[in-house]
C-alpha cells in the first residue's frame, strides 16, 4: 500500500496539467493512467486553437511535451487498470491489481470514449472498416471513399485529415447546418474531395469480410439509398469513462461528474477535471484549465487538513 497527497486517475490534458500543478506545490502525487499519458492528444492530427502556437502542433507532441514537464517536476506515472475505489473515509483508496494506493485527495481526470451509432453491422465491422479515429486508420484508406458521421469540430477536422489519403469524403449529417466552427466549414466546403448527405442518417453498415457500403435514411423524405464505401468513420460525440463511479459520487444523467467551480464533487477532498466533468466547453485548453484548478484545490484541501 502506498500513501500519497493526491491520486490523479487519468492522464490526458487535464490530467497532466494537474500533475504539474500539484508537484509545484510539493505534493506527493501518483498519476494513474490505463494506457499511455496524453488522452485525446494522441489521437489528435493537429491542435490550432491551443494558445502560444500560432501555426499549430501535432497532437502527439503537444502531449509529449505536456508529460516531459510533468515527469521533470518529479510527477510518478504508472500504467495501471483501476480495479476499485472508496472514496468514503478521509484517506480515499484507488486499488489496481498491482495494490491499493492511498491519498486525502484524489482527481479524477478519465475522458470520454466515442460515442457509436448502434445501427445494424456497425459492431460487426469496428476495426474492418468501421473507426472511431481518422488519424489512427485513415491512412488504410489511400485511394479509397470514406464517409464521416457527424457535424461538429471532429468530425470536419477529421473528415478534411482523411481527404490527405481518400479519394472521396463524404460527411453525413441529420441535420441541415454544421455545428462545427465557422474556420473548420469553410475548410471542409472548400475542399474538393469533400461531399455532403444533409438530412440523413445511417439505417445499416454493410460488407462481406469488411465494410462495402451504408444505408442512409433522408429524415424529411423518408427515402434510403446505398452508398458504396470502404470506411466509416463515426465522429458523433463522446461518452464520459465514469461508470465506475457510478453511486460513489454524483453524476448528471449522461454520466458526467457534477463539480463545482473548484473542480470538487460532492465529496470533499475528490475532484474531477476535463471533458469527464459535467461543462459547457470540451477543449484541450478547458481541460488543462480544469486540472489546474483541481490541484490548487486538492493543495488547499490538504492545508485545511492540517490546520484541524
Amino acid at each position: 500500500m502506498s500513501n500519497y497527497d493526491t491520486i490523479i486517475v487519468g492522464g490526458g490534458p487535464a490530467g497532466l496539467s494537474a500533475g504539474i500543478y500539484a508537484m509545484r506545490a510539493r505534493l506527493k502525487t501518483v498519476m494513474i493512467e490505463r494506457f499511455m499519458p496524453g488522452g485525446q492528444m494522441m489521437v489528435t492530427d493537429f491542435v490550432e486553437n491551443y494558445p502560444g502556437f500560432p501555426e499549430g502542433i501535432p497532437g502527439q507532441n503537444l502531449s509529449s511535451e505536456m508529460e516531459k514537464q510533468a515527469r521533470l517536476l518529479g510527477l510518478e506515472i504508472l500504467s495501471e487498470e483501476v480495479l476499485s475505489v472508496n472514496l468514503n473515509a478521509k484517506e480515499k483508496i484507488i486499488a489496481t491489481a498491482n495494490g491499493e494506493f492511498r491519498a486525502p485527495t484524489i482527481i479524477f481526470s478519465v475522458g470520454t470514449t466515442p460515442r457509436l451509432l448502434n445501427v445494424p453491422g456497425e459492431g460487426k465491422y469496428l476495426g474492418r472498416g468501421v473507426s472511431t479515429c481518422a488519424t489512427c486508420d485513415g491512412p488504410f484508406f489511400r485511394d479509397k471513399e470514406v464517409a464521416v458521421i457527424g457535424g461538429g469540430n471532429t468530425a470536419l477536422q477529421d473528415a478534411v485529415f482523411l481527404t490527405k489519403f481518400a479519394s472521396k469524403v463524404t460527411i453525413i449529417h441529420r441535420r441541415d447546418a454544421l455545428r462545427a466552427t465557422k474556420i473548420l466549414q469553410e475548410r471542409a466546403f472548400k475542399n474538393p474531395k469533400i461531399e455532403f448527405a444533409w438530412n440523413s442518417v445511417v439505417e445499416e453498415v454493410q460488407g462481406n469480410t469488411k465494410v462495402e457500403g451504408i444505408i442512409i435514411r433522408d429524415v424529411k423524405t423518408g427515402v434510403t439509398r446505398t452508398i458504396p464505401i470502404d470506411g466509416l468513420f463515426v465522429l458523433i460525440g463522446t461518452l464520459p469513462n465514469t461508470d465506475f463511479l457510478k453511486g460513489l459520487i454524483k453524476l448528471d444523467d449522461w454520466g458526467y461528474i457534477l463539480t463545482d467551480e473548484e473542480m470538487q464533487t460532492n465529496i470533499p477532498g475528490v475532484y474531477a477535471a476535463g471533458d469527464c466533468r459535467h461543462k459547457t466547453l470540451r477543449q484541450m485548453v478547458t481541460a488543462a484549465a480544469d486540472g489546474a484548478i483541481a490541484a490548487v484545490a486538492a493543495e488547499q484541501y490538504i492545508a485545511s487538513l492540517n490546520e484541524e
